[in-house]
């Protein structure tokens, strides 16, 4: 196990170095120089050549990229911010706040949608998926697999929008969507993101539905399924003890994608709710064309996908005896 893990956080920090590259290098191919939008209307050459040294964006890309990533391991000085240290992700170009504590600030509403949307669209989904596969090609079977179909062809951004028309405008059933620290007031953290998790967990659930009930059906055909229940153990006992574990497997696989994918950002769900989270800052960096908040985000978002996809294979190897880590 130990020398697994230690091939994949190697092979992690290449992945991280290689997208960062491609990261920085696509920038430069957008037609917009942050240096003259953060100079203003009357600027001059010098005050612009002035700005390019304060950005530290008056050097070659190569130098520029080299001074960037020795900031994360040495930290940096800047011309016009001082010392900046270990772990230094640069400056904003928009807002010349520190970039490692502006999305330290944005993570913990992005953490809390994205594992609480989880714990939701994990119950709906897995529980609905089982009971679809105890009781295939009955009513409930149907309904389920109806259900899934019509629930994963939705999308966010429309589910969200009627659903904010509907049970916070109209009926007044949910409060706003607004984000309170959970450790300031755990209801109204709570209430705060009741929607947007209902929102999300509504078109992941039908995903999850779907591939467990797959799965399940596939596992409940297996001989050794056959084999437990020729022994005379009791339905519960093969389904919980058997079916169950061995259909796991691949949702798990899927699982950690998802909920990577979900803390590099719900980009879509925080613009709907209006939530200041890393997705938005996403964006927002995006528009303003700020490199190092681009940056710092892509390699958030990368970083926790490599991570969750090597947590993943160990609790693979876990769940399934067959497999074995080398």
């Amino acid at each position: 196990m130990s020398r697994f893990l230690v091939r994949r956080v190697l092979g992690a920090l290449v992945i991280l170095l290689i997208i960062s590259a491609i990261t920085f290098w696509l920038f430069y191919a957008i037609p917009r120089d942050p240096a003259i939008m953060s100079c203003g209307k009357n600027c001059t050459p010098d005050m612009l050549a002035k700005v390019r040294h304060n950005l530290g964006i008056d050097h070659p890309i190569p130098v520029q990229y080299w001074d960037w990533l020795k900031g994360i391991f040495v930290g940096r000085d800047y011309a016009s911010f001082g010392r900046c240290d270990a772990p230094c992700l640069g400056y904003s170009f928009a807002n010349r706040e520190p970039v490692l504590g502006t999305i330290l600030d944005r993570l913990p509403l992005t953490l809390s949608l994205a594992f609480g949307s989880a714990v939701v669209f994990l119950i709906f989904g897995i529980g609905t998926g089982m009971i679809a596969a105890v009781k295939q090609g009955k009513w409930q079977d149907k309904l389920a697999s109806s259900a899934s179909l019509v629930a994963s062809s939705m999308q966010i951004y429309f589910v969200g929008y009627i659903a904010m028309y509907f049970l916070v405008s109209k009926l007044g059933i949910l409060d706003n969507p607004s984000y309170t620290p959970l450790t300031e007031n755990p209801v109204s953290w709570a209430s705060g993101l009741l929607l947007p998790w209902l929102v999300l967990a509504l078109i992941w659930t039908a995903n999850y539905t779907r591939m467990t009930r797959s799965q399940m059906v596939e596992t409940l055909s297996e001989d050794y399924v056959r084999t437990a229940r020729a022994k005379g153990l009791s339905g519960r006992s093969v389904f919980f003890r058997f079916a169950w574990r061995g259909a796991m497997g691949p949702i798990v696989t899927i699982f950690g994608i998802d909920i990577a994918t979900l803390i590099g950002g719900a980009i879509i769900t925080e613009q709907v709710f209006s939530l200041q989270g890393v997705g938005r800052l996403a964006v927002q960096s995006v528009d303003k064309s700020d490199l190092p908040m681009l940056l710092g985000v892509t390699v958030l978002s990368a970083g926790a996908i490599v991570f969750f996809n090597i947590i993943i294979d160990a609790v693979y190897a876990l769940i399934d005896p067959r497999i074995r880590l080398a």
